[in-house]
């Protein structure tokens, strides 16, 4: 968890002298996005063949929303705690969040479970 905010900070903080106006003083546009904690899931126990089918289903729907541009981050944590990983999406609404984490294989199968949580940072900080 530590790792998250600093990555975050970093983020915050190298923005901080990326936005400028003509005459030098800061700009700031704030900018929701929704962060997406990925925790583990109520059903764990599929056989090794299913839980690599769910594994591989979850990757390409990664893949198919970062390419729509509303996934613009997902990773795994390394620590393998209860918190598994992270998505942030660039969408309008939180319904479409759980729209979209329901065409994930590894939710709909219980496999992983999700916290959503409404974020901001300034506009072209971290993301583009």
């Amino acid at each position: 968890m530590k790792k998250i905010f600093f990555i975050l900070a970093l983020c915050i903080s190298a923005g901080a002298f990326a936005q400028t106006s003509t005459d030098g003083e800061k700009e700031w546009e704030m900018k929701q996005y929704y962060m997406v904690f990925l925790t583990k899931g109520p059903y764990r126990n599929q056989d090794s063949v299913t839980a690599a089918t769910i594994q591989e289903g979850h990757l390409e729907n990664i893949g198919r929303l970062n390419k729509e541009k509303k996934l613009i981050v997902a990773g795994p944590f390394l620590d393998d705690q209860n918190m598994r990983g992270i998505f942030i999406f660039d969408v309008a609404t939180e319904q479409e969040v759980i729209d979209l984490l329901h065409t994930d294989p590894a939710i709909t199968s219980g496999r992983l479970n999700y916290e959503i949580h409404p974020w901001m940072t300034g506009k072209g900080v971290c993301f583009e």
